[in-house]
């Protein structure tokens, strides 16, 4: 059986130190639970140049840690022009970054560009709340937030990809 290549999916926020690297080390889990480790290749970086080669915000690793998700071997970077061409969805936290997505983005990009939160089911938010100036409980929310959006992604890629964990595919 010939293996289609993995899914290349790149999560965006502005700094890539909370809400971004947030997707990525909860998506990597879920997909690892599931069996399906393999099926995807996932990334995530910022806008902005802030913080490139800086770990993830210190709340959002606790946070990730009391999830039992690992972040803690991310580092922020900024987005670069062949990320349109390397990456199948570019997925933003809000509309903001979105917006700076969509001006950066080559007519020829055939991928899918979106807001992350748009996979979710269940949740009121449109966009992952920046929780960068507020305190611990905007870390949880995000988190609640990526986990609901991370479940919906799983099961569009099933959807229209096929990718299936071991449960599904039986």
């Amino acid at each position: 059986m010939t293996r289609s290549p993995p899914i290349r999916i790149l999560f965006v926020c502005l700094g890539n130190i909370c809400r971004s690297p947030t997707a990525e080390g909860v998506f990597v889990g879920q997909l690892a639970a599931r069996g399906l480790a393999t099926s995807a290749d996932v990334d995530s970086c910022g806008t902005a140049h802030w913080h490139v080669g800086k770990p993830p915000d210190a709340r959002s690793a606790a946070e990730a840690d009391r999830r039992g998700y690992d972040i803690s071997h991310l580092r922020g970077r900024q987005l670069h022009a062949n990320d349109f061409l390397q990456f199948d969805y570019i997925l933003a936290m809000d509309r903001t970054n979105l917006e700076d997505l969509r001006a950066r983005c080559p007519e020829d990009f055939q991928g899918h560009l979106g807001l992350f939160l748009a996979f979710a089911e269940g949740v009121t938010h449109e966009e992952v709340p920046d929780p960068y100036y507020g305190g611990e409980d905007g870390f949880a929310e995000v988190f609640d937030l990526v986990e609901a959006a991370s479940e919906g992604l799983i099961r569009h890629l099933h959807m229209h990809h096929g990718i299936a964990d071991a449960d599904s595919a039986q």
